[in-house]
């Protein structure tokens, strides 16, 4: 399972999403708002989930934090910076 697969797996099971499949979840469509329509708290349980998984070290900054969480695609290109870095 590659890094954006897997990410889309945490989504759904760290949200409890059982309506939806890691089919339903594009990388590159926005995961808040428009998109996916996840909200705050999920933010929040979804950085959790991340940091735990992936032993992520995320920001201070809300608005930074807010763009790696944009999308799969963003987050999985922070797991890979923090990860190599």
């Amino acid at each position: 399972m590659d890094l954006e697969e897997k990410i889309k797996q945490i989504i759904i099971d760290s949200l409890e999403l059982e309506d939806i499949s890691k089919e339903d979840i594009k990388t590159e469509e926005p995961l808040f708002g428009e998109g996916l329509g996840l909200d705050s708290i999920d933010a929040l349980e979804l950085g959790m989930a991340l940091k735990k998984e992936f032993n992520l070290t995320l920001s201070k900054n809300k608005s930074e934090n807010k763009k790696y969480f944009y999308s799969v695609k963003t987050i999985a290109d922070f797991v890979r910076s923090q990860q190599n870095g």
